[in-house]
């Protein structure tokens, strides 16, 4: 369809982007609702997966069992415990590299004096090179700062 309204000129419809991403949120939260379920809790795959999975291939699968009485009040319980000690833990640890970082710009900027002083003609050239190496050691900032993120907000 989309090839014909191509050729026909027409723009082929597409779905608004709101819908899209509305729909994408909703299969991700099916998926992480299957995944932190007990193994108790669903009785085969095929039925835990079944929002995913086509009707044709659950044919030959178990029935789920009856729904409890509370089973509106499923979705309000929280998800579980969260061990945040561990992610700080290795937060921390990942953010002592930025204290290398600290100390690397600390070793480039004593050179460059050492560097100037030596030779006062290079000065220029000198600075340019310890822009580059800042540069470098900034982005090694950054990037150790959003895994130390990215350790502390895991689960």
């Amino acid at each position: 369809q989309a090839i014909r309204s191509a050729l026909a000129g027409r723009a082929h419809p597409r779905p608004s982007a709101p819908r899209r991403s509305i729909a994408a949120m909703a299969l991700l939260q099916a998926v992480r609702a299957a995944r932190i379920l007990p193994p108790l809790a669903r009785p085969q795959a095929a039925v835990a997966c079944r929002l995913i999975s086509s009707p044709a291939l659950l044919q030959g699968a178990a029935q789920p069992a009856a729904r409890p009485a509370n089973a509106a009040r499923v979705g309000l319980e929280p998800l579980g415990k969260r061990h945040a000690g561990v992610s700080v833990l290795g937060c921390a640890i990942a953010m002592v590299a930025v204290g290398g970082c600290a100390q690397g710009i600390g070793q480039l900027f004593a050179a460059l004096v050492v560097g100037m002083a030596r030779n006062p003609s290079m000065k220029e050239d000198l600075f340019t090179y310890t822009l580059i190496g800042m540069g470098f050691l900034e982005f090694l900032a950054i990037v150790v700062i959003l895994i130390a993120g990215l350790l502390l907000y895991s689960e």
